[in-house]
């Protein structure tokens, strides 16, 4: 009976045979499916979020559903950088790069982009900082990416220009001063354009650099138009163009043996346009070619311009005090023209200066009834002139 208790697989010394895992294999394949899913899921949701990302982004890059604005941005020149590179040929030229966080900063602040950093990436891409230069300039939220770089460059459509008119007589002082108020240049860069950059004209071959007012003079009154923010190499030479322009059919005139050099003319004609603003510029010019070209008449060669005290005392209404003022502007004080102009004259007084009446004339005072100058050949007439004109003035008070 106990050998009837034996199991067969004792018996016969085999192992017992193992029934399959099916219930675990089915767990598997399940979670296999449920881990497919959920991949097929997420990469789907990822899909439509990227999508999302993107719809939006590409709104931007494209300026796709925005409210229209327009808006005035302006590319200060401290944000564009200067460098010199030299060609293959050795030739030198400028190239401005602008440094693009001041303006994509503005750009976000005045909603013309929504996303900085999407802005740098195309920027980087499409060397947006070579093109842009400074300046003033309207743009608006139809503009894509692509139209806002396009319109900050220096070819844009869009930037911002100014009519200005420079007034016959201003000094280079008050013309800086002009530009800058107006918002075309800053007086510190105007200065430094005209101290250390040299022009290529011939007439400022021997004004030295070092000084910005090597150019009074040259700086030629007329009316420009500017753009806002714009680099003060071209204002500059906008003006200087124009006074060569002016000047060019007298170039010939002005020989080795000339008694007076161009630059001589200019002197002499800033210092008319100071004294006048009526119809008598060349009986003034002859007042001042006599003192000039007879040293030993009773001016002693003294020109006695009152406008170059002014010059020399901040513009201040000129008093006897002034006439000692050690400057070779001084023409109290030193014979003959005074160091250089002391405005920039129109073409009036440039002509008055080539084109003197012949006069007798060495003294002149402005006559207050018909504001125009009284002219006289001697001191003692000239001094009843001025008694005459000061009692009156003094009955009338």
């Amino acid at each position: 009976m106990a050998e009837e208790n034996r199991s067969p697989s004792s018996s016969s010394g085999q192992q017992p045979q193992r029934r399959p895992r099916t219930v675990h294999r089915r767990r598997g394949i399940k979670s296999k499916i449920a881990g497919a899913f959920l991949y097929v899921l997420f990469v789907i949701g990822l899909s439509a979020v990227l999508a999302t990302v993107g719809w939006v982004w590409a709104n931007d890059l494209l300026a796709l559903n925005k409210e229209y604005t327009s808006v005035i941005i302006t590319v200060p020149d401290d944000a564009i950088t200067y460098t010199e590179e030299t060609d293959e040929n050795g030739n030198t030229y400028t190239v401005s790069k602008a440094d693009m966080s001041q303006i994509v900063d503005q750009l976000e602040e005045e909603g013309l982009i929504e996303y900085k950093f999407l802005f740098q990436l195309y920027s980087m891409f499409s060397n947006a900082d070579e093109k842009i230069v400074a300046g003033t300039y309207e743009l608006n939220t139809e503009m894509d990416y692509r139209a806002l770089v396009t319109n900050m460059s220096s070819s844009s459509s869009t930037r911002q220009t100014i009519d200005l008119t420079i007034p016959e007589g201003y000094t280079i002082d008050q013309i800086f001063a002009l530009l800058d108020e107006e918002g075309v240049s800053t007086v510190e860069q105007l200065e430094e354009m005209a101290a250390t950059h040299d022009y290529a004209f011939d007439f400022l071959m021997d004004l030295p650099l070092g000084d910005y007012h090597r150019l009074e003079g040259y700086l030629f009154p007329d009316t420009y138009t500017f753009y806002l923010g714009e680099d003060p190499l071209y204002v500059i030479n906008k003006m200087l163009v124009n006074f060569y322009n002016r000047m060019e059919e007298y170039f010939p005139n002005f020989t080795e043996e000339s008694a007076y050099s161009l630059h001589d003319i200019v002197i002499i004609a800033s210092m008319i346009e100071k004294e006048t603003d009526g119809e008598d510029y060349q009986d003034i010019a002859s007042v001042i070619y006599n003192r000039l070209q007879n040293p030993a008449a009773e001016t002693a060669g003294f020109l006695q311009i009152d406008a170059t005290l002014v010059y020399i005392n901040g513009g201040k209404v000129p008093t006897e005090a002034d006439r000692s003022i050690d400057s070779p502007y001084n023409t109290y004080l030193y014979q003959g023209l005074p160091a250089g102009p002391i405005s920039n004259p129109g073409m009036q007084s440039l002509y008055a200066a080539m084109n003197p009446n012949s006069t007798g004339y060495y003294y002149y005072v402005l006559n207050p009834e018909t504001g125009r100058h009284d002219f006289s050949a001697t001191l003692a007439e000239h001094q009843a002139k001025v008694a005459q004109y000061a009692n009156a003035a003094a009955a009338n008070e």
